[in-house]
């Protein structure tokens, strides 16, 4: 067996096994209380509402309408699940817990390092916080691909749970960027907004196809990327800064994600039958 491929269940378990389980549940544990603390809880300020309101719905073109932030609500229950899931006897010595358990931690640790950001650092460190949250998901989401999941629940509890993570994370990553760059660029830059977030929600739709082809059609990350898009619209046609351009490409971008992993899925499901 590879370094990062599970082929097989393992069965004796070791003591860096109980490490790893007990390191998920940490560093779930430390992302919850982050996200506690995010919400306002505890006297803390609500994330829309730090770095001067640039992370609120109205902070740029690109930023999604606020109802878009319920998924957090779905991936931190899925996160949550995981954590109890992986701690089950039965999965200590599991090779594909082996394989994705640590680096689903990491990814729990960035997640909960934003919202630390957000509340007591700079907007730019925010960036390369969940940049660095981007990449490590995307490289697990790459890694359970590698190892396919046996069965269901391995499938709900690791590679939708990190799908739609990285769906997420990734149209996240552009409003956070976006957040940024309407601080710090001129004010007659905004002339050009419409075309540079059309431009941007280009590429967001062809990063969503890429991983859909590249995951052989798992339809996760689309899902939370077209969920987050749709926001975008929305917030964009009525909200300010109000655009009607940006709303279209954005519900097209929306289409274009959730309807590619489909499609994909689809035609290797009647390449296989054929």
């Amino acid at each position: 067996m590879s370094a990062h491929t599970a082929t097989a269940q393992t069965t004796t378990a070791t003591s860096a096994d109980i490490v790893r389980q007990v390191g998920v549940i940490s560093a779930v544990t430390f992302m919850l209380i982050a996200a506690v603390i995010g919400v306002g809880a505890f006297g803390g300020t609500r994330v829309q509402d730090v770095q001067d309101d640039a992370l609120s719905a109205t902070g740029s073109y690109l930023a999604p309408a606020s109802q878009a932030f319920s998924i957090w609500s779905v991936i931190y229950v899925l996160m949550v699940a995981y954590a109890v899931w992986q701690a089950l006897p039965s999965q200590r010595a599991d090779a594909r817990q082996r394989v994705l358990g640590w680096w689903i931690a990491a990814t729990a640790v960035l997640n909960g390092l934003w919202l630390v950001a957000a509340q007591f650092t700079t907007l730019p460190l925010t960036v390369l916080v969940i940049v660095l949250l981007l990449v490590t998901l995307g490289w697990t989401f790459h890694l359970a691909v590698q190892n396919p999941p046996r069965g269901v629940r391995q499938a709900l509890f690791t590679d939708i749970t990190v799908g739609l993570h990285l769906g997420w994370v990734a149209l996240a990553t552009v409003a956070n960027s976006s957040a940024w760059l309407t601080q710090i660029v001129p004010a007659e830059w905004g002339q050009a907004a419409d075309a540079v977030g059309i431009a941007v929600l280009v590429v967001v739709a062809l990063v969503g196809v890429g991983i859909a082809i590249a995951s052989g059609g798992r339809v996760a990350p689309g899902l939370a990327m077209g969920w987050g898009l749709v926001w975008i619209g929305v917030g964009r046609a009525v909200d300010e800064p109000e655009s009607m351009p940006i709303a279209i490409a954005a519900w097209i971008a929306a289409a274009v994600v959730v309807l590619v992993p489909i499609i994909v899925t689809a035609t290797r499901f009647a390449r296989n039958r054929a």
